[in-house]
């Protein structure tokens, strides 16, 4: 009973802080014609509500599709029509066709901050909340750290409205921990469906189930749940889809609006390596850009690979997870059309993943916080970046005590870093460089944070702090994606070895 209450205590000043940071500005408040983000939420509930579904997705006189036109998948537009019935309740001029463009009332933004609440009361922070409590092998007192970590994480906190499809990959990622294999694919195919990028998602969640059908026996038990596991696909996406299936052009129609790579490699000032590379060569001029998709193509492919291949032959929730951390920051750093809140579907694993690696998820959720800064600084979002990014790394400290936790037992490097050691025998290793490395890192995010916020670039360089930022976040994740990659293809043996120490 002790650890429900303190676990209830922890989502509840989750969500106090959530709706504090939510009541301060919003994206494009009062900046005409196409004010923001808010204004793409209040709009599709517009559309959804005055237009047929037939024309959802479709440019026509009353649907203009380069003022915020739907670009998420079917269930993202049955949330914005659920809402806009609601909204139709309590004052019809907040969804009537066309007037409403635009519209910015107290009223009407406290109706949506309270849309985003309800939605994370009944997805995400359950799924948080059970996730932790139902972690193995972990104290009351790690359990109910990890929740709080995770509540107060400032990517989420500042980004309002990302949670609904992550709480449902939440959701499978819980229901797989206890081999409800076919109800962890039934939430995962409604995160699919709520938002694309759940993709980042979708080959760890591929792999770990293919691998447990090979284990089980693809002649036997594995080739039951192989069948059990591809209708339950199928019919959670006939569902989703069926308004749509009624003609190939409505489906092929949305599918263009889903993945629209006419728009480019990348967009605005984004972490990943593309827009790095283009501070010294102009990538998206110098080639082409069917070249552009290949080369995006190719090079997420081969990052995903290692930890698909090893998620398919030994499938292990250990694996799972930092699985789930590799193929998102894959796709993160070298997909086609990649935004700066996509790093939030990489913060989601590696908050799943605290609890055991305290010290670098720690770290790396700073990081990604930090990486969408040129975008909260639009949005005047300073203070509660400055506050929630303390606060978090304040909890942090104190819940997990991450400055002790730098060994290499405690960054599960021992087994790597032994087998270099065989080739290697002058090989050392200290805890302090991991201390010294953050030390260096947190200060620079500091510099480049005040700098940002209280400084005039050159009018020769006006992207020149962005661009920093930038920068400075994909060498970040870089070595992240390395560091993960290493101790997700070692984990097994680290495993068997930390049981054979048991």
């Amino acid at each position: 009973m002790e650890k429900w209450s303190l676990m209830t205590i922890a989502a509840l000043l989750g969500l106090i802080v959530r709706w504090t940071v939510s009541l301060g500005s919003y994206s494009g408040a009062g900046k005409p014609p196409m004010y923001g983000d808010y204004e793409a939420q209040r709009h599709w509930q517009e559309v959804t509500y005055n237009l047929p579904i037939k024309h959802w997705y479709f440019n026509t006189s009353d649907n203009n599709l380069q003022y915020w036109g739907l670009d998420y998948p079917p269930l993202t537009a049955y949330h914005s029509l659920l809402c806009a019935y609601v909204a139709k309740l309590i004052n019809p001029s907040w969804i009537a066709l066309h007037t409403s463009r635009g519209h910015e009332s107290e009223q009407h933004k406290l109706f949506m901050r309270t849309t985003v609440l309800v939605a994370d009361l009944l997805v995400y922070i359950p799924a948080v909340i059970l996730y932790c409590c139902y972690l193995k092998d972990t104290s009351t007192k790690k359990k109910i750290s990890s929740a709080l970590c995770i509540l107060l994480y400032p990517g989420l906190i500042l980004i309002d409205y990302g949670h609904f499809h992550l709480g449902f990959a939440l959701w499978g990622v819980l229901f797989l921990s206890y081999d409800l294999d076919v109800l962890g694919s039934v939430a995962f195919c409604f995160a699919l469906n709520y938002k694309q990028m759940e993709l980042y998602h979708s080959l760890p969640f591929f792999c770990y189930l293919l691998g447990k059908c090979f284990r089980k026996g693809l002649m036997g038990k594995g080739l039951l749940l192989l069948i059990k596991l591809g209708f339950t696909v199928v019919v959670c996406f006939a569902l989703c889809w069926f308004p749509f299936c009624t003609d190939v052009k409505q489906i092929l129609q949305v599918l263009r609006r889903l993945f629209p790579v006419d728009r480019g490699l990348f967009e605005d000032k984004v972490a990943n390596i593309w827009c790095t590379i283009s501070v010294l060569f102009k990538i998206k001029t110098a080639l082409s850009a069917e070249t552009q998709f290949k080369l995006s193509f190719a090079l997420t492919f081969l990052t995903v690979l290692p930890s698909c291949i090893k998620l398919t032959l030994q499938p292990s929730l250990k694996g799972f997870k930092y699985g789930l951390v590799n193929c998102a920051l894959s796709f993160f750093l070298f997909s086609f059309q990649v935004h700066e809140k996509s790093i939030l579907l990489v913060s989601i694993p590696v908050c799943l993943v605290i609890n055991e690696i305290p010290f670098m998820s720690t770290w790396f959720l700073l990081v990604s916080t930090f990486s969408m800064l040129p975008l909260l600084l639009k949005d005047g979002l300073l203070l509660p970046y400055i506050v929630t990014m303390l606060a978090f790394l304040t909890v942090c400290i104190a819940s997990f005590s991450i400055f002790e936790k730098t060994s290499e037992d405690d960054l599960q490097l021992k087994i790597p870093l032994s087998s270099i050691r065989r080739y290697i025998s002058s090989f050392k290793t200290s805890p302090n460089i991991m201390k010294n490395l953050f030390l260096v890192s947190i200060t620079l995010i500091g510099i480049l944070t005040l700098m940002s916020a209280t400084l005039d670039p050159p009018q020769r360089l006006p992207d020149l702090f962005p661009l920093a930022v930038s920068a400075v976040s994909c060498l970040h994740f870089l070595f992240f994606l390395l560091y993960f990659n290493v101790i997700a293809i070692w984990e097994s043996r680290d495993s068997r070895n930390q049981k054979k120490y048991n």
